[in-house]
């Protein structure tokens, strides 16, 4: 519906959860990467008793964009409004509300109102727009049916780990040797080709290609979002058959007992796929071999670039 070019749209889906359930999930945003598909980062930047300040990166139509909206959180209502503060070109204004309907005691109606318009009210804007509301709305609903639903069985499955690398150098070198990933197969072994590109400063989009212990080599592809000096956070959109989920990031922090040194960390977290586990680790492997052999070769990797990164900022100290 479009009104005074103001366009009006609603969808919705039936999950097999409780209500609170549901609100809460939702409610919860620094979760949204590992819940939404195109959801890459979210940072909160203010907040209150029942309102909320936070930046969202995520893609539209396939191209990474970012923004800044406001919440209102109703948790009696199980009601969650939100405002775009500045809106991204071709968008000139973006609202609207989760809204959670209990069915029975073990299902909900979710609904997801947005309303919208372009700038100028440019007809093949607002149907860029379109497109894109209904393609994520539509992703939105159906990722959080099946993270809700499969709840029980993803428990096991979901495990976060980080490792850490204390470096007498500045925060400034390190950081920016994980943020010049354009550098890294000159500067890692086990990265046998990369590409990355930053058309939106801030923004990257990092392909690479990475060596595993046995030499074989696996391509993967990663939205990063950068903060000077002090986070790199990371989604992997392609994925090794082992993993259903790969998000991340980089922290670089002066260390509180000593004076000149930085604490540099790798987080991940990680969700197994189970139906890849019989033909890469062999038939009797378990989820838990899934685990191990994901942390082992995650951690491999991340202590590997931290301590070439150590190498790099104590040589310039």
């Amino acid at each position: 519906m479009v009104q005074n070019g103001l366009r009006e749209v609603e969808h919705e889906i039936t999950v097999s959860a409780p209500a609170a359930t549901v609100y809460r999930l939702i409610a919860e945003v620094a979760n949204w990467p590992r819940i939404f598909p195109p959801t890459l980062h979210v940072e909160q930047l203010e907040r209150g008793e029942n309102e909320e300040r936070i930046r969202i990166w995520a893609t539209a139509n396939g191209e990474p964009k970012n923004w800044t909206s406001r919440r209102v959180l109703d948790p009696a209502r199980l009601r969650i409004d939100f405002r775009q503060e500045v809106s991204t070109p071709p968008v000139a204004s973006m609202g609207g509300a989760w809204v959670i309907e209990a069915l029975s005691d073990t299902e909900s109606r979710i609904r997801l109102l947005h309303d919208y318009r372009a700038i100028d009210d440019d007809p093949q804007s607002l149907k860029w727009i379109d497109e894109a509301v209904d393609t994520n709305s539509r992703s939105e609903l159906a990722a959080l049916k099946t993270n809700l639903e499969l709840a029980h069985r993803t428990e096991e499955l979901t495990f976060s780990f980080e490792d850490s690398v204390r470096i007498a150098g500045s925060a400034r070198d390190v950081y920016d040797f994980i943020n010049e990933a354009d550098l890294w197969q000159e500067r890692l072994p086990h990265v046998a080709a990369v590409r990355l590109t930053e058309d939106t400063p801030g923004l990257q989009l990092l392909e690479m290609d990475t060596r595993a212990k046995d030499g074989s080599t696996h391509t993967t592809k990663s939205y990063r979002v950068t903060f000077p000096q002090r986070k790199i956070a990371y989604k992997q959109v392609t994925l090794p058959a082992l993993m259903t989920l790969h998000t991340g990031y980089w922290t670089f922090e002066e260390a509180d007992d000593a004076e000149g040194v930085v604490v540099a960390t790798s987080q991940h977290t990680v969700v197994v796929n189970t139906e890849n586990i019989a033909r890469i680790l062999g038939a009797e492997a378990t989820v838990a071999d899934a685990r191990e052999y994901l942390h082992g070769a995650l951690s491999t990797n991340s202590l590997a670039t931290l301590n070439h990164a150590k190498s790099h900022a104590e040589n310039r100290h």
